[in-house]
């Protein structure tokens, strides 16, 4: 009897420093901006059902993209295409990639004020030459969906006239009445005070994808991993749509 009982509070002790291991355990996360909104929504579940704890970081597409290629170490890494020169950089592990979802570039205007015909890029094009000002996140900070849009303006040919009338910022300044038109990333317009239009037509600006990766350095791959199969399935998936993403190919 004595030796069963000594086994079962043997494996009480051990299961008990496993929950203790995974509840210290943190898994930091880097990500774009793009991913902001999903990922600090995801992040609970994901510690209340894992024990991990997770600590994410955020910044400009091309910022964050430019610390993993030269070597900063994060558990889970989010990019956005073309990301060849992370995995030629071998700071992730290639087979542990996951298309989380995509995000559009989108339009929004001051609450309560005419709702602009996007539906083309003829009309896209007519929005921004009759609009006396427009926004949109600086490209020259890294930010994807500036990135995204000037190429946008120069496959329009306005540019060099958007450009004359932009000012950097997020949909807030059309909330402000600062500007009449304001053009970022769906997910990343949550100001009440703006009527969010719609995205542009993929002719003109094809969506931009969000793809996890387990770094090849991370402290602990088991909980990585975790949290990358997390921000893939089903749940996550919920709050993509929530936030006007679509959840990414399976």
């Amino acid at each position: 009897m004595k030796p069963l009982l000594s086994a079962v509070l043997a494996m009480t002790f051990v299961l008990g420093l496993s929950d203790i291991a995974a509840a210290q355990t943190e898994v930091t996360l880097i990500g774009p901006g793009g991913v902001r909104a999903a990922v600090e929504k995801l992040i609970p579940g994901f510690e209340a059902k894992s024990g991990y704890k997770v600590k994410p970081t955020y910044g400009s597409g091309g910022g964050t993209h430019e610390q993993v290629v030269k070597g900063d170490i994060f558990d889970v890494v989010i990019v956005q295409p073309p990301y060849q020169d992370v995995i030629a950089s071998g700071s992730v592990m290639k087979e542990t990639e996951r298309e989380l979802a995509t995000v559009a570039v989108g339009v929004a205007v001051k609450k309560g004020a005419p709702r602009p015909d996007i539906s083309t890029a003829a009309a896209v094009k007519k929005l921004l030459l009759d609009a006396k000002s427009v926004s949109y996140p600086n490209p020259s900070g890294g930010a994807a969906a500036g990135v995204s849009f000037e190429q946008t303006l120069k496959q329009l040919g306005i540019f060099d006239e958007v450009k004359a009338k932009y000012k950097p910022g997020q949909a807030t300044l059309a909330a402000k009445g600062e500007v009449e038109v304001s053009v970022t990333f769906l997910s990343e317009i949550d100001d009440p005070g703006v009527d969010i239009i719609g995205p542009l037509p993929k002719d003109i600006s094809t969506p931009t994808a969000l793809v996890a990766f387990v770094h090849s350095k991370a402290k602990d791959p088991a909980a990585a991993k975790a949290l990358v199969q997390y921000l893939s399935g089903p749940e996550a998936a919920a709050v993509y749509k929530s936030l006007r993403m679509a959840p990414g190919r399976k």
